[in-house]
């Protein structure tokens, strides 16, 4: 049977002619919710208010999703009249029954959206509109109109991303019954009512005028520094030029990651960030790929990898999912043999780094020692090899020996469960910390680490290495 969807307004006097007449003659009459001043307009008509659907809903999706349904199903008894508060066109309850309904008639009503950015006098053109109780979903944009904000936890949850993505001091208007007031965001939740007629909006700012930034604002900066007028320095790179950046701010990361430094790791991650959108600026430059391309195949390739959770596999733990991942890995890669996994690992990874990812690699042929203990066997018959290369005085023997010895011992390593590159970085810092105490222990006597004579270096170093140990 026949839903037909009426647009209320905003306030009373909104509501068509044509509305009216339809509410007139309607057998059963069902309304979003009976909170706002529009739905006055429906006061002496036997009306069917869906407020308990607010209570039981997770999420605005699922309300709209529950509310669609529910007209829908009365539909089939009877012909349904729907009323929303604002444009029927911009009510996501109506638009999935005009998506799941044969047979429906739309009598619009005045937009809520456009009222509130008339009453903030917005001049952007670019507004990113939606409910407060769909807060969450609000990603970053140059302005914002958020409307249904009736309660104070909506108030909370729109202060909080607001303040995310345009900074707490940022101004904005604040919007209910009885007008609009400029305010700054980190007031938003700071009134002592609030109903359905409550909103807020946020203009957009000038650039260099914005408390906060985006991914899309850096792209943006980097384009202005290397456009004709911008920055010599960044006009003149290249990817080539600028390539050991990336090396340098990833080690960076990593070093405030081992130090646990909160602060540390926000500066790097965007340095880190700065980089990668600084290759994708100049790719976009030449034509090759933008930014848009490299982040939609990153999450496509999330997509494909976790097929236990995207698609039909499983994974019962960590190890099966790892495995899942690594086979859809070769699957993408078009890598029909081992030999190609191991081609595929980059030759400017440290050399301990490679060799561990190589070996681990290796292993998922079948290829691989029992143990730790039985590869730990290795080391000794290199080690040999290596002392008899040393005794010949054979220069390129030693130097094929000794990565044949660093190998094993990095085959040992990865079956004992140990990250080669943690491991040598740690017995590295061992090394500086207790030398620290051989010098400070030489010099305290008075003696010169030059002047040592063997015992008394290997004293020395016993006292250091026995009093960082207590350390």
């Amino acid at each position: 049977m026949k839903i037909t969807l009426i647009g209320l307004g905003i306030c009373r006097g909104d509501m068509s002619l044509s509305a009216k007449a339809a509410l007139d003659g309607a057998a059963k009459i069902m309304a979003r919710t009976s909170r706002g001043a529009a739905y006055g307009q429906l006061e002496g008509r036997e009306t069917e208010y869906l407020d308990d659907l607010y209570e039981h809903s997770r999420s605005f999706d699922t309300l709209n999703r529950k509310i669609a349904a529910k007209v829908i199903a009365q539909s089939k008894v009877t012909p349904v009249v729907y009323c929303v508060d604002g444009a029927v066109s911009e009510d996501e309850g109506c638009k999935l029954i005009l998506a799941g309904a044969k047979q429906v008639e739309v009598l619009e009503g005045p937009s809520k959206i456009s009222r509130i950015k008339t009453l903030a006098r917005m001049k952007s053109s670019c507004v990113t509109a939606l409910s407060a109780y769909d807060i969450s979903s609000l990603k970053s944009c140059p302005a914002a109109v958020v409307y249904d904000m009736d309660d104070f936890g909506l108030a909370d949850a729109v202060k909080r991303r607001l303040t995310q993505l345009f900074g707490e001091e940022t101004e904005c208007t604040f919007i209910n019954s009885e007008g609009a007031r400029r305010i700054k965001i980190y007031e938003i939740d700071r009134f002592k009512t609030y109903d359905a007629d409550c909103a807020v909006a946020v203009e957009e700012r000038e650039f260099l005028k914005k408390d906060r930034f985006d991914y899309a604002d850096l792209e943006h900066m980097i384009k202005l520094l290397r456009a004709p007028g911008g920055c010599p320095w960044d006009r003149a790179q290249t990817n080539l030029t600028i390539r050991q950046n990336m090396i340098e701010e990833a080690y960076e990361l990593v070093d405030a990651i081992n130090r646990g430094d909160d602060d540390g790791m926000e500066e790097e991650c965007g340095d880190v960030l700065l980089q990668a959108a600084f290759h994708c600026v100049m790719k976009e430059e030449q034509g090759a790929f933008s930014s848009s391309d490299a982040l939609t195949r990153v999450v496509k390739k999330l997509i494909f990898r976790h097929s236990h959770i995207f698609g039909g596999d499983r994974a019962a733990d960590e190890s099966a999912a790892l495995g899942v991942w690594e086979r859809n890995k070769m699957k993408e890669k078009h890598q029909t043999t081992y030999t190609q996994s191991l081609e595929a690992v980059p030759k400017n990874f440290p050399a301990c780094m490679r060799a561990q990812k190589v070996g681990k690699r290796a292993a998922k042929s079948g290829m691989d020692f029992l143990s730790p203990l039985s590869a730990s066997e290795k080391i000794g018959e290199e080690a040999i090899e290596l002392l008899k290369a040393l005794q010949a005085g054979d220069g390129d023997a030693v130097f094929e020996e000794s990565g044949d010895l660093l190998f094993a011992a990095v085959n040992t390593c990865r079956l004992a469960g140990v990250d080669c590159e943690q491991a040598l970085a740690a017995a590295t810092d061992k090394f500086v910390a207790r030398f620290a105490e051989f010098e400070r222990l030489v010099l305290a006597d008075g003696k010169d680490t030059t002047d040592l004579c063997d015992e008394e270096y290997d004293w020395y170093w016993l006292q250091a290495k026995n009093a960082t140990k207590e350390h």
